[in-house]
């Protein structure tokens, strides 16, 4: 066992470097850096392509701390389909969401635990659940942080038949609020939440920033001989006994794919040598397609905006509805419906004008699509289609316009209508009335992928890895991010990925 506060270059690359190498420093990463480094011999080394910006929160941009906006500083690409939005910062994609935590649906965790094994029973995910909830610091919404469209969407939920329910357990269909990682408009990240200066200060723990994983050096046995970087514009080699992919849905399987280790046929179209051959790296992408139907507020409601913004709790989304469409098995939920209304997020208005609206979003897509490479080279992006509305049988279509038409009854109810009023051509109905094709045209994402190197028993086929993440036909490699996620939960997936890694850490061996 070595001490691993160096980070190895080309020529001090050695088989002891460092027991476990965790590439990717975004939520899962965090997570096992922090709890593989609880045991003081075993060394850690954590890698991140994007910057750290140190054990002192307060030094962090005002922009990532800031629990009111999306910043889009610290992203692998700009100007790109919003599908495409992946952040490259220690903390990863917890230093640029909105900061909500809600949890899977029952059906969701069975699915797991069948292709997991016992070890993803519900209950030993919920233990989890806790240990996430505490490290995250997650919350209740407080009625202040609620603006009034908030409260008028919570009371025509009521109206139109919805009871609340608690978003960060299981249940069933209902309006309510989510778990937030926000206090008192900071947000508390992942870096902040695992890799605290107590933890950093562990002599067994490298933290390693602005290197990009380029590949893994796989020997003919199936194992793992060095972790291929670029930091700097110069190559090192990082070698371990045991690397742990947590490059996230869409960069573990390029980082497999550049390695060799995936679809055969792909990989010889681009003269990468095949190592060992997995159909199902990058394959079986699922995200949350959505409908955004904007409206128009009314000068009562600009105030009211203005006023929350004026004391600092004005946030664009803190309530939503967990709702069923007509094909979505009963007690369960496959939409949920957001209400927003705030700074527009994408373009501007002039100052005291807001936007407002709701998103429909599909929870259970039926449809998928891929994760593929364009070239070996490591900068260049990833081919990335999320396949919306792809489905042979139009359900996603159907799921979307059954949501369409449950926010054109909250958006006509007396609470509503007296704040915003549709905007022609545009409104609920106007969506739901386009063919599917149109309809794609006007879909955005929840930003919950999963899937692209997906866990399965050993008869799965298309499986990618096991339920402790181990990777088919290696020896020493793991993936433990939202990737392997066979199905994409009824709920967002911060929540549930800082579980499945708290789990997933439970698994190594000393």
């Amino acid at each position: 066992m070595t001490a691993g506060r160096t980070a190895a270059g080309r020529d001090a690359a050695r088989p002891s470097g460092h027991d476990v190498v965790v590439l990717g420093g975004g939520v899962a990463g965090c997570v096992l850096a922090s709890r593989l480094s609880e045991d003081p011999g075993r060394s850690v080394c954590l890698v991140e392509a994007g910057p750290d910006y140190g054990p002192d929160r307060s030094g962090w941009p005002v922009a990532v701390r800031d629990a009111r906006a999306l910043t889009r500083a610290d992203v692998w690409e700009h100007g790109v389909p919003v599908h495409r939005y992946r952040a490259r910062v220690l903390g990863g994609s917890s230093c640029v969401n909105g900061c909500w935590n809600t949890w899977p649906s029952a059906p969701d965790l069975a699915a797991w635990r069948a292709a997991g094994g016992p070890g993803w029973r519900e209950a030993e995910l919920d233990r989890h659940r806790e240990a996430a909830v505490a490290r995250m610091r997650l919350r209740r919404v407080p009625d202040h942080e609620v603006s009034a469209w908030g409260r008028g969407f919570v009371t025509a939920a009521a109206e139109l038949g919805w009871t609340e329910v608690d978003m960060g357990r299981t249940g069933g269909p209902g309006h309510g609020t989510p778990l937030v990682n926000a206090l008192d408009g900071l947000r508390w990240n992942a870096a902040f939440a695992y890799l605290d200066p107590e933890t950093r200060a562990r002599p067994n723990l490298t933290v390693l920033a602005d290197a990009t994983v380029d590949r893994l050096a796989v020997g003919d046995d199936g194992r793992i001989r060095s972790a291929e970087l670029v930091r700097h514009g110069r190559r090192h080699s990082l070698a371990a006994d045991t690397y742990v992919l947590a490059s996230g849905t869409f960069g573990s399987p390029a980082v497999l794919l550049r390695s060799g280790i995936g679809p055969a046929a792909h990989l010889r179209r681009l003269g990468i040598r095949p190592r060992i051959d997995l159909p199902g790296v990058g394959e079986n992408l699922v995200d949350q397609p959505a409908v955004f139907v904007p409206m128009t507020p009314r000068p009562g409601l600009d105030a009211a905006l203005a006023a929350s913004e004026a004391v600092g709790d004005l946030y664009v989304n803190r309530t939503l509805v967990r709702a069923a469409s007509s094909s979505c098995d009963d007690g369960s939920w496959d939409l949920h419906l957001v209400p927003s209304a705030g700074p527009p997020l994408f373009g501007e208005l002039p100052p005291g004008r807001y936007e407002a609206g709701f998103s429909v979003l599909a929870m259970k897509p039926a449809s998928r699509g891929h994760v593929r490479l364009r070239s070996a080279d490591p900068t260049d992006a990833p081919d990335i289609d999320p396949g919306f509305l792809t489905d042979p049988g139009g359900r996603d279509a159907a799921v979307l316009r059954d949501g369409l038409g449950l926010v054109g009854r909250l958006a006509a109810s007396p609470a509503l209508k007296a704040l915003a009023d549709p905007v022609p051509g545009r409104s609920a109905r106007d969506l739901a009335a386009r063919g599917t094709r149109e309809l794609r045209d006007a879909l955005g994402t929840y930003w919950h992928p999963v899937g692209t190197c997906a866990m399965g028993p050993p008869d799965a086929p298309d499986a990618v890895v096991d339920g402790e993440g181990r990777v088919r036909g290696t020896a020493n490699l793991r993936v433990a991010d939202a990737s392997i996620l066979p199905t994409v939960p009824a709920s967002n997936s911060q929540l549930p990925v800082i579980a499945v890694a708290e789990l997933l850490a439970t698994t190594f061996q000393d």
